[in-house]
């Protein structure tokens, strides 16, 4: 199971179309160590079979440690809790901190903007002086906004630039990955800078013909897909490592194992030089529409903008970052959320240490340490406690739940339920070995509560060989009994508080 994978690839679609410890004993007296499966049908779940949350997580098999913690939503009352302080990887969950953190900060109607400004005035069709590609830090650019910046700049009148051709990419710190114990090439852990293009990531594809393999490396988008030269990939005969990555005369230089390869196929790589990346697609696109200017370098400039680049409004973002877990959108928008409240953010851990302290003054939180945004590092930690504080703070009618994803229930069989009787809205987390999930739901009585609930097997996730860190052995089948026993706790805390 990979770490902190994307569940969604935006791109590809495109492509393709109280501080409580322990439980309460009132709570669990007389429950009959029973599984809530199979679930009745209808819209109400009745008050026999309700299992001990000690049963629950017996019956789950899983390994580690869990924690848990829920409150009525609307009052605060604490209603149950196992090892509530316990500090636990957040994994994804911690998502949703940064979402209010960004929210409060810059506001939902907060737009990212992608430029070009022109250094010196233009004349007769030419800019005197340098163009300048300014980034803003925009986790969603991609090769399709670039080309309608350059069929703007065509619009324009401008046939060339007289000056260089400058990428000013500072508007966020320059960072290799997000998380340094990473596979390298796994897509989910790109590059971050303040120019973000396709999520850092480049499409390497594959096809085999009589003269051996046909490889791109291109910057797919909706409408086009330009070769790049920065990220180059060689087939080697071997049979592991699948992947190897290198710096060469600054490019990224890949390898792959032939045996891998197959037929054909593709799959995303992780761009680890994301300002050269997005100046060398925009300079190949610039240069179809007729436009001649130099070679992308490095650099800062400022003048007139020719033409700028919106991204849809933060809420709208933060929605997607909640639904689709992108580990890139919530590093950019927790950085740019840092660096406007003026807090160090040379590095995501100095960010996340702000938002950590923001939200121990704000939200009157304890037991919460970052060290990042997307919860993508192992090295995070947040109490069950800590996490129902935020969401009790946030509150039922506040920010963050709209923007939740709703929780689909499902079967002994693992098919989604319809008309479940519980409406449950929630993030999850997943690492390996790691599960998360915290959120809201309500009951058909009308009670309205806010849960988090975290498992983790930590000496088991640091045994894992870094050569099957993307995939190791045991760890699907992990997390899928950790959700069921996710949902499991869910129906038990809605038999047992709903009415």
């Amino acid at each position: 199971m990979a770490q902190g994978r994307d569940s969604f690839d935006p791109i590809r679609r495109a492509v393709l179309g109280g501080l409580l410890s322990g439980v309460g004993s009132a709570a669990m007296a007389g429950a009959p160590p029973t599984s809530l499966r199979p679930r009745p049908r209808g819209r109400l779940l009745p008050r026999r079979a309700v299992a001990a949350p000690e049963t629950l997580i017996e019956q789950a098999k899983i390994s580690g440690q869990v924690s848990f913690a829920v409150a009525d939503a609307d009052t605060g009352e604490i209603l149950e809790t196992r090892s509530p302080l316990l500090r636990q990887p957040p994994a994804s969950v911690a998502k949703t901190v940064t979402t209010l953190y960004a929210l409060e900060t810059l506001g939902p109607a907060y737009r990212f903007q992608t430029r070009l400004v022109a250094t010196g005035p233009v004349e007769e069709g030419a800019v005197k002086g340098d163009l300048v590609l300014q980034g803003g830090g925009d986790p969603t650019l991609d090769t399709d906004a670039l080309a309608a910046l350059a069929r703007d700049l065509k619009s324009y009148g401008i046939e060339r630039v007289a000056g260089r051709f400058l990428v000013d990419a500072s508007a966020l710190p320059d960072l290799p990955h997000i998380d340094p114990g990473q596979p390298d090439h796994v897509g989910y852990n790109p590059a971050i800078s303040g120019l973000n293009l396709n999520f850092n990531r480049v499409f390497f594809e594959w096809k085999r013909g009589a003269g051996g393999y046909d490889l791109t490396m291109d910057a797919r988008s909706a409408r086009y897909r330009p070769r790049v030269s920065i990220a180059q990939m060689e087939v080697v005969d071997r049979a592991h490592p699948v992947y190897t990555y290198s710096e060469s005369a600054g490019r990224d230089a890949w390898t792959v194992s032939k045996k891998a390869l197959g037929s054909g196929g593709g799959r995303w790589l992780p761009v680890r030089r994301p300002g050269g990346y997005a100046g060398e697609v925009f300079h190949t696109i610039a240069r179809a529409e007729g436009i001649a200017l130099s070679k992308p370098t490095p650099g800062q400039g400022s003048g007139a903008v020719l033409a700028q680049h919106s991204s849809a409004e933060l809420s709208v973002i933060l929605q997607d970052l909640l639904k689709y877990s992108t580990n890139l959108t919530a590093e950019t928008v927790g950085l740019t959320a840092t660096r406007a409240r003026g807090a160090p953010d040379g590095s995501l851990a100095a960010s996340a240490r702000a938002m950590s302290d923001w939200a121990i003054e704000r939200h009157a939180v304890r037991h919460m340490a970052l060290v990042d945004h997307s919860g993508l590092g192992p090295d995070s930690r947040v109490s069950a406690r800590a996490m129902l504080q935020m969401l009790l703070s946030s509150g039922w009618d506040g920010p963050l739940r709209p923007l939740l994803k709703p929780v689909r229930f499902k079967d002994e069989r693992g098919r989604p339920m319809r008309n479940h009787p519980v409406e449950a809205v929630a993030k999850t987390g997943t690492l390996n070995f790691v599960s998360g999930l915290a959120g809201y739901f309500q009951v058909p009585g009308g009670r309205r509560m806010a849960f988090a609930i975290f498992a983790a097997d930590l000496p088991r996730r640091a045994a894992i060989p870094p050569q099957n860190r993307e995939r190791p052995p045991g760890a699907r089948p992990w997390a899928v009994r950790a959700r069921a026993l996710q949902q499991d706790l869910i129906e038990r805390w809605a038999q047992l508080y709903g009415a």
